[in-house]
This record gives C-alpha cells, structure tokens and sequence, in this order.
C-alpha cells in the first residue's frame, strides 16, 4: 500500500480530566475524544467536557463520541458541550449521519464478510470525513486484522481518510502502522493506567511511537 499521508493523526479518546488532556496536548495529539456514552467507564457530562475543551489550543480538536442517539438527544448534548468533530459509534441510520454531517467521522467495527460494503456504503457518503475501523464496538482494546483491513482499502479504492482503532498501545501502533497507513490512529484503554483512568505517560510513549512510525516509512 503507498504512502498518501504525510504523517499520521492521533487522536487520544476517553478524556475525562486535565492531566490527560494535558499530556495529550503536550505529546503533540491532533485531537481528544469525549465519550458521551452513559455506560462507558470512560463517560464525561457534556458541562465537564466543555469545561476542558474550552482550555484546549486553536489547532487541537475537540471530538465528541455518541452512540446511537436520534437527532433531538444528539442536539442536546451539542447544546451543552459544542464539539469541533462528531463521532458516531453506533448503528446510526444513514439519515441520521448525513443530518449531522459534515466532516462526521463514522466508526465500524471490522468483520471480514462485511468489511468491503460497509468500506464503501461510507466511502459513498460525502457526509462522512473520515472512517473509523475498530476491532469492537469501541473502547474494549480489541486487535483486527490489519492486514485485512488492508487488502479492503485497495480492494474498495477507499478514498476517504481512515482513522484505525481497537488494540492500539505504544508497543504496537508502529506495526499497525506500517501495514495499514491510516490517515489517523485513535487510542483510548492502550494508554491507560486502569481502565477508564488515562496515563500521561503512556500517552506520551503512543505519540512517539507514532513520530517513529512516520519517520521510519
């Protein structure tokens, strides 16, 4: 697979205080991720997340990561904590995607019998900036096939940036790069210390080994 990016995003998700904000923003991380999600260990209120996104710096991005919300419950939680990026992690109708678009960053959860239609469904959809891959349905640290996930891209012709997620820690996101070349890497348990609690240096290590990867190809 050829190179069409000239280095690799990071986005660190799941921050819920200012230390791991902090790290991500000094580690050199493209964005942070707000998990709006109830259920999630690693759920923030829409006031507390604003009240960090607010002191972030003009060219680090704010993301808030929601699943499965009609438009009226997504529009509330907007309303109190206005994100620079919307993730959708669930099963969201198609309608419900291009309603909130643009620029949304839709994830999938990567299954080999399904991979090259839900690839290209979201290819076809200018609404969608970027296509998350992750190996679960988010947040549990689930390895894919980066190899398969691969073949998919050349085999659909994707053209819209892929941010690669599920199983990503320090220790192996060069790998990861390296076959993949995702526009982006996202990352949320591989930098954790205890689930739900981020570990400002293992953010740190993540975003240098992401430097490393890049220099190397």
């Amino acid at each position: 697979m050829t190179d069409r990016w000239a280095r690799t995003r990071v986005k660190i998700c799941g921050i819920t205080d200012e230390s791991g904000l902090a790290a991500a923003v000094e580690a050199g991380a493209d964005a942070v991720g707000f998990v709006f999600v109830e259920t999630s260990p690693r759920a923030i209120e829409p006031e507390r997340a604003w009240m960090l996104a607010s002191t972030l710096p003009a060219m680090v991005a704010s993301v808030g990561l929601t699943v499965d919300l009609d438009l009226d419950a997504f529009a509330d939680i907007e309303s109190r904590c206005p994100t620079a990026l919307n993730q959708l992690h669930g099963e969201e109708p198609d309608e419900v995607v291009r309603a909130l678009g643009p620029d949304v960053i839709k994830a999938l959860r990567y299954e080999p019998s399904t991979i090259d239609s839900e690839l290209a469904r979201y290819d076809a959809m200018d609404d969608v900036g970027t296509i998350l891959v992750d190996g679960s349905a988010g947040g549990m640290g689930e390895t894919l096939d980066w190899a398969g996930l691969a073949g998919a891209i050349e085999r659909v012709g994707v053209t819209t940036p892929i941010m690669l997620a599920g199983g990503l820690a320090p220790e192996t996101v060069a790998d990861a790069i390296q076959i993949v070349r995702p526009y982006a890497v996202d990352v949320s348990s591989g930098v954790e210390r205890e689930r739900g609690v981020k570990d400002p240096e293992l953010i740190r290590a993540f975003c240098a080994a992401v430097r490393a990867a890049d220099a190397a190809r």
